[in-house]
């Protein structure tokens, strides 16, 4: 189930992409021999709501984790006021453990992010584009920024007008690097962050498309989805939608295409373009040459950790939107599986994720605050053999009633660590079970 041909990495050197040898920088003047910006200039002779429209018609679902359809999004937008600037805000964050997508763009072929990032500002109306990178990402900042200094050189931003006035309407592009908080990536944090504050996620409603960074109408984007809306303008709706797979549920479909970042104990880790809806068996085989010393598959986390946790039966789970419902887990998420062998210590695995929850909650609500403590501490407790039974099930509680699904916490990092400790030990609950001790009742208690 390999592409015909690749479309966000085709001007990328073949497998390992993160390889320093391989290491080349699409300049704009190789961007443009290759048929690069010819997405913005279609896109400049069309009206800005028929490019909506198209994005809209294709279902480009989101690729930074929620799935949400960026024209949908777009067109949720409020109407221009004439009262201030409109934003576009980046996502580049990509602070999920596992995941390395959108760095194999910015790393390679950062005009073709760039001319999404024109397309979408001219198809909504917006004056000011700020690409928020994760802090760690030094060399991409530098690649990024060098990018964007070329595209104003050429005139693609500016005071002018897109593509040296092609279009009266001014976009201008700044970037703007995190300070390293994984709660940053939450579109509403990022704001926060933007503005100068603490990163700390926003209560909705407002949404960002009403009132956003600064108070103005803003446009939350990831990086890889933007990546593919010039090649939708080129090549069609149509075309687009052969990609991919319908849904399994008679809901929304997941067309295109989807970078995939696998690592883990696999024989070739890197990041991969597959058709959404790919298995992840093919993925691991075809892609990364199988499992690494040909040991066995035993569980993965399947598109970053907040996503939980595919069990040894789910080896050939389709890699598209529908597997949160078809094998128990939040979502694809970013679609970046890390792959468990079979001598993987599934308590280890299960606390050094719930470390990473602990340590990166902003604090900001309760039950998140305490609960992702306490899910660490039962865990370590679990994990060092001086457990109970009772505490696996204290655990499996705590996990299930902190969240926004339990209405009780303003963003999913709290839904992210309940799901990766219910599907952890739902999946592998007799890896946990071996490590607990049975619960004492007392003598005067037991039925005679």
């Amino acid at each position: 189930m390999k592409l015909s041909e690749p479309i966000l990495t085709k001007r990328i050197p073949s497998i390992p992409h993160g390889d320093p040898k391989n290491r080349h920088i699409v300049s704009y003047d190789e961007f443009v021999k290759t048929d690069g910006y010819k997405g913005l200039e279609k896109a400049l002779d069309m009206e800005s709501a028929q490019v909506v429209a198209i994005v809209k018609d294709a279902i480009l679902r989101g690729r930074g984790g929620a799935g949400f359809p960026a024209g949908l999004k777009w067109s949720f937008l409020a109407p221009e006021d004439g009262k201030g600037l409109r934003y576009l805000c980046i996502n580049c964050d990509e602070a999920e453990p596992g995941t390395f997508k959108d760095r194999l763009l910015v790393d390679f072929d950062p005009h073709l992010v760039l001319e999404g990032i024109a397309i979408a500002c001219w198809a909504c109306k917006l004056d000011v584009a700020y690409f928020f990178i994760r802090g760690e990402y030094h060399h991409q900042a530098r690649v990024m920024e060098r990018a964007i200094q070329e595209a104003y050189a050429a005139g693609i931003f500016g005071k002018q007008g897109l593509m040296r006035g092609k279009s009266k309407h001014p976009v201008e592009c700044y970037m703007h690097r995190s300070a390293g908080a994984y709660i940053c990536g939450e579109e509403t944090g990022l704001l926060e962050a933007i503005e100068g504050k603490r990163g700390w996620p926003r209560v909705k409603p407002p949404f960002p498309a009403v009132k956003g960074v600064f108070g103005r109408p803003t446009i939350v984007n990831n990086v890889e989805t933007l990546a593919a809306v010039p090649d939708i303008l080129l090549r069609g709706v149509a075309w687009w939608k052969s990609i991919g797979v319908e849904s399994s549920f008679g809901g929304m479909p997941s067309y295109g295409t989807k970078l995939m970042g696998v690592s883990g104990h696999v024989a070739r880790p890197g990041c991969f373009e597959a058709p959404l809806g790919i298995p992840l068996s093919t993925l691991v085989n075809e892609y990364c040459g199988g499992m690494r010393a040909g040991k066995k598959f035993k569980g993965a986390i399947a598109g970053g950790v907040s996503m939980g946790v595919l069990g040894t039966d789910q080896f050939d789970a389709a890699m598209d939107f529908d597997i949160g419902r078809r094998c128990d887990v939040l979502g694809l998420g970013t679609a970046c599986p890390t792959i468990f062998d079979e001598e993987t210590d599934m308590v280890a695995v299960a606390r050094n994720c719930a470390r990473f929850f602990m340590n990166e909650s902003c604090g900001q609500c309760t039950p998140c605050r305490e609960g992702s403590g306490w899910i660490y501490k039962l865990l370590t407790r679990i994990e060092r053999g001086d457990a109970t039974s009772a505490d696996l099930d204290l655990l499996l509680e705590l996990g299930g009633s902190m969240g926004l699904s339990e209405g009780t916490t303003i963003c999913g990092l709290a839904d992210g660590n309940n799901w990766l400790v219910r599907t952890i030990v739902n999946k592998f609950r007799s890896e946990f079970e071996r490590r607990v001790k049975p619960k004492f009742i007392p003598v005067h208690l037991v039925a005679r």
